[in-house]
């Protein structure tokens, strides 16, 4: 006897809260995991280089920054396992590990970015220091210029301008053409222009009116523990999402959705004559062998539902009963109606129902 698929499946009356997530938007996040975490390494390097000089002991820094870093988001992604299994003892372990691998790489990553700010600021000082040397020396000259000036005053009040006045006049002139020359190279150096760092950390320094080096120390700190946070965040993302496509594929939740309801193609009567024809050409040998059955008759709909609900086909709500059995929302309260009376189900205090069980009499 040929039994329909669609009358043994589960029926699921909670509709999935969602599905999994598609190609580009896992492609996405795996692009700015990688991203994240290559660019705490990147910072870590920094820091664990400059530790030594040797090309040995740079090598044996870098694996150590490179272990660290890795170590850190897998210790990340193994909390989440263990806390989806409820093993919070080792949820806690893991959390512990990770604490203080990411303590060593938010140090990492503070001294990277620390190291790189300080570089394009020295460049940036350097400059700065050769534009000050230039207007040392023209102010220099500038002051000398108003002492000779004094000097002829003098000269003047002396009665010896012939001698005195001229030859401070010359000196005046060659000490201009100087101070123009130095103004020339001053000018003709190349402009150096501030990064958008530099420029964010001296318009922080204004804002909360403190030093340049605290403003530069607290931003590197933030960005340091935001790009940790946003790393450990997508790790923790593809993890969730791996658990909750296992656990989606395991169950394969049905839903309306699922059964087709497009009308079928009527088929010929011819067709039908001539299976009909074969199946009982097929089944002749057993029919003569099998004994008449008796008649069975159909089940009420409240068998039905006992049935069904028995054999976990459906939930025990009445809206489930009334999409499995197809049936009218009066027939199925009076069903309901039925059960209670004769205690098979149970109505709880949020007006769920229970099932109990026919018990065996």
């Amino acid at each position: 006897m040929l039994i329909d698929k669609n009358q043994i499946m589960l029926y699921n009356d909670n509709l999935p809260v969602r599905f999994p997530k598609g190609t580009f938007a896992m492609c996405t996040v795996y692009s700015f995991t990688g991203a994240s975490i290559l660019a705490s390494i990147i910072f870590s390097l920094l820091l664990f280089l400059s530790i030594d000089e040797d090309p040995m002991m740079q090598l044996l820094f870098g694996g150590l920054a490179v272990i660290f870093e890795l170590g850190k988001f897998f210790a990340w992604y193994e909390f989440g396992e263990r806390r989806a299994r409820r093993s919070y003892t080792g949820a806690f372990s893991a959390f512990a590990f990770y604490a203080v691998l990411a303590a060593i790489s938010i140090g990492g990553s503070v001294g990277g970015i620390n190291s790189a700010t300080n570089k394009a600021q020295s460049h940036v000082n350097v400059q700065q220091s050769k534009i000050n040397s230039y207007n040392m020396q023209i102010d220099a000259i500038e002051k000398q210029i108003d002492l000779n000036n004094v000097a002829a005053k003098k000269y003047i009040q002396m009665a010896r301008i012939a001698t005195g006045v001229a030859r401070i006049q010359k000196q005046n002139d060659k000490l201009r053409q100087q101070q123009q020359q130095l103004a020339v190279e001053r000018d003709s150096l190349p402009v150096v222009s501030q990064g958008s760092v530099l420029g964010l950390i001296d318009s922080l320094a204004k804002s909360l009116n403190v030093q340049t080096q605290t403003a530069q120390l607290g931003l590197v700190v933030f960005l340091s523990v935001l790009l940790d946070f946003f790393a450990a965040f997508f790790v923790g993302l593809i993890g969730e999402e791996l658990r909750f496509r296992n656990q989606f594929h395991r169950l394969n939740p049905i839903t309306i959705d699922t059964f087709n309801t497009e009308p079928k193609e009527p088929e010929l009567l011819t067709n039908q004559m001539e299976n009909s024809s074969d199946i009982f050409e097929s089944d002749a040998p057993q029919q003569e062998d099998a004994k008449p059955e008796t008649p069975k008759i159909p089940k009420t709909s409240y068998e039905k539902a006992i049935d069904a609900l028995s054999n976990n086909q459906v939930n025990c709500t009445k809206r489930a009963v009334t999409r499995f059995l197809k049936i009218s929302s009066e027939e199925v309260d009076e069903i309901f109606k039925l059960l209670l009376e004769d205690g098979i189900v149970s109505k709880k205090p949020n007006n769920h129902y229970q099932w109990h069980g026919v018990s065996e009499s």
